[in-house]
């Protein structure tokens, strides 16, 4: 090594995280997620529409277009939130996730999160916030580990 150091494992994935972020189609937020078991990457997600379908990037952003506020209303989107995508591109292959960790660029939504607590998802790892306290409640009850990393 040229006396750069080696990242940890947590700055290793949610920087895979970042990268996969920038495939997001939403006008609103890029997020990306990974979802890790034993320090391997099961399944990514980033948000956007779903197969065969038009992107935001397309033909506009539904949400802005109805001034829907950050966390509310979920369904009136066309986009899957990121962590949806992971848990259904591990479902899609048939991998395993229970007892995984997600590692996420942003905190997870109420409905993402009612996923990843029924798909037993242990651990989540993020790095920014998100305006949804029923997220954060549930999260709580469902004993999920929680860790918010350094954005710097």
């Amino acid at each position: 090594m040229t006396g750069e150091q080696r990242p940890s494992w947590e700055e290793y994935f949610m920087g895979i995280a970042l990268l996969v972020a920038k495939r997001s189609t939403c006008l609103r937020r890029a997020v990306g997620a990974l979802i890790i078991k034993d320090k391997r990457i099961l399944a990514t997600g980033y948000n956007g529409a779903p197969t065969g379908i038009s992107h935001c990037v397309e033909v506009g952003c539904l949400r802005e277009t109805m001034k829907i506020e950050s966390g509310q209303r979920h369904e009136l989107c066309r986009g899957i939130h990121a962590e949806q995508n992971a848990i259904i591109q591990a479902a899609y292959h048939g991998v395993q996730i229970k007892d995984a960790s997600l590692y996420c660029t942003n905190l997870p939504c109420s409905i993402c999160t009612k996923m990843i607590i029924n798909a037993g998802i242990k651990k989540i790892y993020y790095q920014e916030g998100y305006a949804d306290e029923l997220s954060k409640g549930l999260l709580a009850e469902a004993e999920l580990e929680v860790i918010q990393l350094d954005n710097s």
